[in-house]
């Protein structure tokens, strides 16, 4: 049977979830981040660009689904992010245009990038790097074992600050390195640790709480001096839940013994921003979910539901579950 629907993807995509698209709608794959210089749609442009080739179904990733383009007849817009911020929801809904969305697609990828952040503060191991590379082994008349001495993970005990999907992939792989694991997050019953109770035993931190006005600058200088003497800080999760000037303050004072960090302000990092200083702070620049495994585990979560929403049913993903209600 041929497709009777149009369908723009510029977000990556692939595997079984790009197989199962070609076979629900004509597709057009043009991924925003394999153009060169990379490409995102203003809402006008990515209007005009659907309204030139009749497209109904629109997934996207960085490109804005706002204004004009909630004027176009869409069946869906699919947004390959686990809370859809480039779509204008509301405005979708009042159009009846249902958004769906892929929680959780990159709980894995993270879960192994933090683990793998803890293990390089813990051992200091861009540091040891650098120093191989720069011919400074024996640095100073020292031998590495005197300046990289560290604690082991195994037998400490880890604090996830926010329960969600990551903080659960989280939980279990530092369990599996012999921690024993805490979490602080008022939203789920398992998490039962109030926030000043796990700073003040936790050996290591590690954030993964959603951003919003309760949970900004969740780690400020009270906080970190709150954690225990040593203690590594992690934030794979976003720089707005911690304050940078009282993480650095904190490392300065040698009260904290590391920190990693996967997410800065705008995605920038001044080179001579002073937490570069630390040779106990590892930097990755917002690298926790770059896997392949969460464009093919999304591709087949909003390739699925746009399946359901065109044979009437239910997705399971959906951030407007009021648009099915007017149907």
């Amino acid at each position: 049977m041929a497709a009777t629907h149009r369908a723009l993807i510029t977000a990556p995509f692939r595997g079984p979830g790009l197989e199962k698209m070609r076979k629900l709608a004509d597709v057009t794959l043009d991924v925003w981040i394999d153009q060169s210089p990379l490409r995102i749609y203003s809402p006008e442009d990515l209007a005009a660009r659907i309204a030139d080739a009749g497209y109904d179904i629109v997934i996207c990733e960085a490109d804005q689904c706002k204004g004009p383009v909630l004027d176009q007849p869409l069946v869906a817009i699919g947004s390959t992010r686990g809370d859809p911020t480039n779509v204008d929801v509301a405005a979708a809904t009042a159009k009846g245009i249902p958004v769906l969305h892929t929680p959780g697609r990159n709980a894995d990828a993270v879960a192994e990038v933090t683990v793998a952040l803890a293990l390089a503060a813990a051992r200091r191991i861009p540091a040891s790097d650098r120093d191989v590379r720069a011919g400074e082994m024996f640095k100073d008349g020292t031998i590495p074992y005197q300046r990289f001495r560290g604690y082991e993970l195994n037998g400490r005990v880890a604090g996830i600050v926010g329960l969600g999907a990551i903080g659960k992939a989280v939980k279990w792989r530092l369990e599996g390195l012999g921690m024993r694991v805490i979490a602080h997050d008022p939203f789920v019953d398992d998490a039962t640790f109030e926030l000043d109770d796990l700073l003040a035993e936790a050996d290591l931190v590690t954030m993964h709480g959603v951003v919003n006005e309760a949970t900004i600058g969740t780690m400020g200088a009270e906080q970190f001096a709150a954690m225990r003497p040593g203690s590594i800080f992690v934030n794979a999760a976003r720089a707005a839940l911690h304050d940078m000037d009282a993480l650095v303050a904190a490392l300065a004072s040698g009260h904290l013994g590391g920190a990693a960090l996967d997410h800065f302000p705008n995605e920038y990092l001044a080179p001579d921003h002073p937490i570069t200083q630390f040779d106990n702070v590892v930097l990755t620049p917002h690298i926790g979910g770059a896997t392949y495994e969460t464009e093919h585990n999304h591709s087949v979560m909003i390739a699925d539901d746009i399946e359901r929403l065109l044979h009437g049913q239910r997705p399971h993903f959906i951030a407007n579950p009021s648009v099915l209600e007017n149907d």
